[in-house]
């Protein structure tokens, strides 16, 4: 490469400066990029409205150092030369910057280039640009990892929302879709993997040469190239190619064949749901470490965090469903986002609620877990009702300013009330009709940018239906509405019924239209009969059902049944009274799990103690021998232990009573379902999360060295770290010797990073000041400071995490404007304050007074912990003595 003292002696360069020269005494009408790192909506419109038929030539050379360098030669139409034009880039060191043929001196901030119009055409452009760059260590851009097992570098990019500029010279923004022709020298024994299948590889000595054809059109978010000497597996069995990469030293923790027989099953199903066949010709997925995110929907090579899909034994039926449930969240995302794009980031809702939404049908449909939609219902939806219940609700569409806010907003009220929404528009256009508006959409808009317009147009044509007052009612207002029935009976007859539909507790007062089942039953001897269940769709305040008068006198009804609709229900005081009384003679598992969400709401809502729903839970929980439900009530129970350590000495014998009580009925239900290693594992693993009692602790403690044993039960990794955790959370004599024991012996990077998550839960101060100290500091790879910060105050520990506390809310404005938002995102929900007592709500609406330039990420954290306190001080209170 040329040196820039090279490039300055260029006569074209001497030429420019004398350009740039006069143009810097003209007056201009265009308002400067300012160099702030993110890119406005009004700057990226203005932009693709220059800007069009744009292709990149990317060029690597990678060996796996702290550092790569890179050619990219970029080409496009520009339609004027009278205001400049920027490029992004990010941190980048610039060696050459070729503009039509002319070295230029680059006009370059860190952030992007500057190009003088003067050297620019109208028509066809070409920039060169060579350069180098440090390698991303956040997840961001084009990522390294070293494994500590065997020290192989691995490499994998991430680009959304912005972040491709953190790898190439780029126009970043998603409306302005692109070719790529992509060539990587790299190491002999190094895998490269992007959105096309490569031509070549070509020998290099020690080094191979990757030639890959040009992409179809794609936004620079859905690009990606992934690199080092990942382990591969493939199959040609399937419809189209598929591909599974994995770090070597992780290999044996894959089970390749579930990959491969879902990720065909998927892509059979949704070629014949969207009727267009599937894109991007091959199909290829990278497990990748220190992902910040579940998974990405790059075109063609998707990344997933290997975190959540390594298993040291066979995977359960949970883990199954939910690799299943995410490769087909991704799938759908190759149609609806990569084949067809948001314009701007305010359509990021719409491509992750509709990959919910389709990703949830298509396990349903597609793979054994014809129940994906109770999974649903029992965990991502209860999540957006909790989410679109604070007082930070907000619209699924909202505005987006700039790329810095582009995930601002994504949150379960865009991927799962998006979902609903979308699942909710199904049954009230039909399921023929939906789909035909929705491969009306694909077939419209493929290869191109799109709107919400857009796709509510296709469907509403589908539909032959206006639309407009259900996009205004769904889409831009927020909050969830609560539905109750309301009837009278006349003898054993039903002589009135109607369904009242309330306004959303944060305030909003939209009443929307809805289509749901309500169900009627009744007492038997050993179940709950369903007398009777009636689709209706209701409106407005109230809503009067005819069709039910004259039905029999019902003990339960259920006016959401098999969950149609996204709406709180508020069971009538009979209903709620024979739910908490007959849950063990519901049969349908979809009802008994709404039934049990029924009594989860009363507690979060103070109106049944949170010590009633313990004792129910206590009599019936044993009972249950669905899988999911099980899940579902014992996450209610994971929230209760934590309201019970945070209320701490208020409640303290009864605290220590109810966690008691969750430990020894895990334990007994551990030893009760030998021989069903599904239930057996979630039973053992609660039993492990709730022992805080001496007995409990010591037990566990056993079972680690050996000296107890569990029928069924054998310790993998993954469990021994678990323990480990909880002996050094409670401070069990001999833990800390353990922890470090164990870390000696797993010296994998989850070894590394669960060794930490043990040693900061540690109750010691000086532990867990040195680790504030390194969060504070970056003075740790941001992948391990997540870890501590996740685990660094637990509920019990109130006193030490008090000690810092205060020095904690006066200094969060602080690292709010030092640290990015991947930092915050980590920082803010785990480091901020919590007590469980009044004079903590206090200390956080104070801050939240004081604070008003908080990013608006931070502020929704701070306004959210201080109703979550909120709610924890209402519990405590409504508990009877």
């Amino acid at each position: 490469m040329n040196s820039l003292r090279q490039i300055a002696k260029s006569s074209a360069l001497l030429l420019t400066i004398s350009w740039l020269s006069a143009c810097a005494t003209q007056p201009t009408t265009t308002q400067t990029r300012s160099d702030k790192p993110y890119l406005t909506e009004q700057q990226a419109m203005a932009r693709s409205a220059r800007v069009s038929n744009v292709s990149y030539k990317l060029q690597f050379n990678l060996d796996g150092s702290d550092t790569f360098s890179a050619v990219t030669d970029l080409s496009f139409q520009l339609t004027d030369t009278q205001k400049p034009l920027t490029i992004d880039l990010n941190q980048a060191t610039i060696t050459r910057l070729v503009i039509n043929g002319h070295p230029l001196y680059p006009k370059y901030n860190g952030l992007f280039l500057s190009l003088n119009p003067l050297m620019l055409n109208t028509g066809l452009n070409q920039i060169h640009i060579e350069y180098s760059r440090p390698h991303s260590t956040n997840g961001e851009g084009l990522h390294r990892f070293v494994d500590p097992v065997d020290g192989k570098v691995y490499l994998y990019s991430h680009f959304e929302p912005a972040a491709a500029q953190q790898m190439f010279p780029v126009f970043d923004q998603p409306d302005l879709k692109a070719t790529y022709e992509l060539s990587v020298s790299a190491p002999n024994d190094w895998q490269v993997i992007s959105a096309t299948r490569e031509t070549s590889i070509e020998p290099q000595g020690d080094r191979k040469l990757w030639h890959f054809p040009v992409s179809p059109k794609l936004s620079p978010y859905n690009f990606a190239m992934h690199a080092g000497p990942y382990h591969m597996w493939q199959d040609n069995s399937g419809k189209y190619p598929m591909r599974l990469f994995a770090r070597q030293s992780v290999a044996a923790q894959v089970t390749p064949q579930d990959w491969f027989t879902y990720t065909d099953a998927g892509l059979r199903f949704f070629d014949n749901y969207f009727g267009i066949a599937y894109p991007f010709k091959k199909y290829d997925q990278v497990l990748v470490p220190d992902f910040l995110y579940g998974a990405m929907e790059n075109a063609g090579a998707i990344t997933f965090a290997e975190g959540r899909f390594l298993y040291n034994a066979a995977m359960t039926a949970e883990q199954k469903q939910r690799l299943a449930g995410v490769i087909m969240h991704e799938m759908a995302h190759q149609w609806f986002g990569d084949l067809v794009t948001m314009k701007w980031w305010n359509g990021l809702w719409l491509n992750e609620s509709f990959a919910s939404f389709m990703g949830t049908l298509a396990t349903a449909k597609a793979t054994e877990f014809d129940y994906a939609w109770r999974s649903f219902y029992a965990g991502g939806k209860q999540g957006a009702y909790q989410k679109d219940s604070k007082v930070t609700t907000h619209p699924i569409e909202v505005p987006v300013p700039t790329t810095a806010n582009a995930f601002d907003n994504i949150d379960a009220i865009t991927y799962q009330k998006g979902a609903s929404v979308l699942k909710q528009l199904n049954y009230l256009l039909g399921e023929k009709v939906f789909q035909k508006g929705v491969q009306n959409y694909l077939q419209q808009y493929q290869w191109q940018n799109a709107t919400l317009q857009d796709f509510i147009g296709s469907l509403a044509n589908a539909a032959n239906r206006n639309l407009d007052q259900w996009t205004q009612d769904w889409l831009y207002d927020a909050g969830v509405n609560t539905l109750q029935a309301q009837f009278s009976c006349s003898g054993d007859r039903i002589d009135s019924f109607k369904l009242i539909q309330k306004s959303a507790e944060t305030g909003a007062k939209t009443l929307r239209e809805q289509k749901v089942q309500v169900a009627l039953l009744v007492k038997g001897r050993h179940e709950l009969h369903l007398l009777k269940k009636e689709p209706v769709i209701y409106q407005g305040a109230e809503t009067a059902v005819p069709s039910l008068i004259g039905a029999q006198c019902p003990d339960l009804v259920y006016p959401n049944y098999e969950d149609w609709g996204y709406v709180k229900v508020a069971l009538d005081p009979r209903s709620f009274a024979t739910a908490q009384s007959q849950l063990a003679k519901v049969t349908d598992p979809f009802l008994r799990s709404m039934l049990w969400q029924s009594l989860w709401d009363g507690v979060m809502s103070g109106a049944l103690p949170l010590n009633d729903y313990l004792d129910t839970v206590f009599v019936n929980l044993p009972k249950e021998q669905d899988y999911t439900i099980a899940g579902q009530v014992l996450a209610s129970l994971h929230t209760s232990k934590y309201w019970l350590e945070s209320m701490l000495p208020l409640h303290q014998n009864y605290s220590e009573r109810a966690q008691r009580a969750m430990a020894q009925m895990s334990l007994r239900l551990a030893m009760e379902t030998v021989g069903n290693s599904d239930m057996q594992r979630r039973w053992f693993d609660a039993y492990i999360s709730f022992a805080s009692d001496e007995l409990s602790l010591s037990h566990l403690k056993q079972l680690l060295q050996g000296d107890a044993t569990l029928d069924g039960i054998s310790l993998d990794q993954d469990t021994r770290w678990k323990i480990i955790s909880q002996l050094n959370r409670y401070n069990v004599k001999g833990s800390e010797q353990l922890l470090h024991a164990e870390a000696k012996a797993d010296q994998s990077d989850t070894g590394e990073k669960a060794a930490i998550a043990a040693e900061v839960i540690r109750p010691d101060a000086a532990i867990k000041a040195q680790w504030l100290r390194r969060i504070n500091d970056d003075a740790a790879p941001f992948p391990k400071l997540r870890i501590a910060m996740s685990n660094i105050y637990p509920a019990e520990q109130a006193a030490l995490a008090q000690k810092t506390a205060a020095e904690r809310l006066q200094n969060l404005a602080d690292i709010d404007n030092r640290k990015g938002r991947v930092f915050m995102r980590s920082y803010a929900p785990s480091l901020i304050p919590r007590e469980c007592t009044h004079s903590s709500v206090v200390n956080l609406q104070q801050a939240i007074k004081d604070n008003p330039n908080l990013s608006t990420l931070t502020m929704r954290a701070l306004q959210e912990i201080a109703q979550e306190e909120q709610r924890c001080v209402l519990v405590s209170e409504s508990m009877t003595q």
